[in-house]
């Protein structure tokens, strides 16, 4: 059985408007100069936490602006132009995907368990996903438990296993969890990051992944007929 890790934000979703905007809400709430919207999503991917302590130093208010992050996103949320859609052909991909026999999907993600839970009811896929770890769950990314504690959940082996991310923080889990990681290149961090992080492969969509994912399934393809 193999198993298919996907991040969220960034890999799955297009949310970074409304996550720059709960960034910036954040610190205008501390009364705090904000970051540039570049700085703001280079941290997507870690815990609400741990992202504070990188933009504003460890010595800065990271518990109360994690939560005043929440805040201003379950505000904004309520807003049709903050809408996050799926990015192109993701969803096609889940699709082609779950009602395979060979495979277990799952995700590793630094959202709340309760916005993964709130992605989920929106696009119809309760079920789906066999492991859901998220930032309630495991320490945040780089870490490799979120991957870990994913396989042991499903008895999946390491070999058998890939994380798909656009993040330096997937492909640094998935090396130190000795897993197959593979970076999207439509994301939040540029290409080269990816790759010294340990990515094996890089695709700049999901017709892209096809092939890679090909590969994994060692089939000639896992595409419908």
């Amino acid at each position: 059985m193999k198993l298919i890790l996907f991040d969220v934000d960034g890999t799955l979703v297009d949310s970074q408007n409304i996550i720059a905007a709960s960034v910036h809400g954040a610190y205008v709430a501390y009364g705090m100069e904000p970051p540039s919207r570049e700085k703001s999503l280079s941290i997507v991917g870690l815990s609400l936490v741990e992202a504070f302590k990188v933009l504003a130093g460890p010595d800065a208010p990271v518990e109360g602006m994690a939560q005043a992050y929440k805040d201003a996103y379950n505000v904004l949320r309520l807003d049709p132009a903050n809408d996050a859609p799926l990015f192109p052909g993701a969803g096609e991909c889940i699709e082609r995907l779950k009602d395979r026999d060979d495979v277990l999907l799952g995700l590793a993600t630094g959202k709340s368990r309760k916005g993964v839970a709130q992605l989920i009811e929106r696009h119809g896929w309760k079920g789906v996903f066999s492991t859901i770890q998220t930032a309630d769950d495991a320490p945040s990314k780089p870490h490799p438990a979120m991957i870990l504690q994913a396989m042991e959940e499903l008895g999946a082996v390491q070999e058998e296993t890939v994380m798909i991310g656009d993040s330096s923080y997937d492909m640094a889990m998935a090396r130190s969890a000795g897993v197959l990681p593979i970076g999207v290149s439509w994301g939040f961090q540029p290409v080269d990051l990816l790759l010294e992080t340990g990515a094996r492969h890089i695709v700049d969509s999901y017709a892209e992944l096809d092939p890679v994912l090909q590969g994994f399934l060692g089939e000639p393809s896992y595409l419908p007929a």
